[in-house]
């Protein structure tokens, strides 16, 4: 009988760890749509990771267009991910509107996923700094470190191509 209940502790811990392993990849949109990465297997994804009051993602929302428009029509997905706080008393916070805007005064032309507080994007792919660019295989998993350190002198863009044209 011991062996059946730690069988079955071991089995629930298990499908937890599973559950929320794959829980971990599913953002919602600004708009309020689920979007799950793990449905992208077999493509690249590549993920520019920043924050609507950082000053620097105003350049990455233009890397980040340059990207999507390179790889139309390839198997590649390219997902803005906002950082921004949803918690209203955080000097970080930002609301859906205020991301919107900031979509919209960037031209942003990708998908944007929403991680209150990174706290999800952040650990799961180790991104240690934002703005960053991560770029996932096909299999969903992190290809390489993530681009971080945006120098709005030199093109990011030219480095995460290469990283991308290797996994094509």
């Amino acid at each position: 009988m011991k062996t059946l209940k730690s069988f079955v502790a071991v089995f629930g811990l298990v499908a937890a760890v599973a559950i929320g392993a794959s829980a971990q990849t599913a953002f919602n949109t600004i708009n309020g749509t689920k979007v799950d990465l793990a449905d992208s297997r077999g493509k690249i994804v590549v993920l520019a990771v920043g924050a609507s009051w950082l000053p620097l993602s105003a350049k990455q929302a233009e890397f980040t267009n340059v990207l999507a428009k390179r790889y139309t029509g390839k198997d590649v997905v390219v997902y803005f991910v906002a950082t921004d706080s949803a918690t209203a008393r955080s000097k970080n916070f930002a609301s859906n509107d205020d991301i919107l805007k900031f979509t919209t005064a960037n031209k942003l032309t990708v998908p944007v996923l929403r991680d209150p507080d990174g706290a999800v994007i952040l650990k799961l792919y180790e991104v240690d700094q934002l703005p960053s660019f991560v770029v996932l295989d096909k299999q969903g998993h992190r290809s390489g470190e993530p681009f971080g350190g945006i120098d709005p002198k030199s093109d990011v863009t030219i480095p995460i191509s290469k990283a991308v044209d290797k996994l094509l």
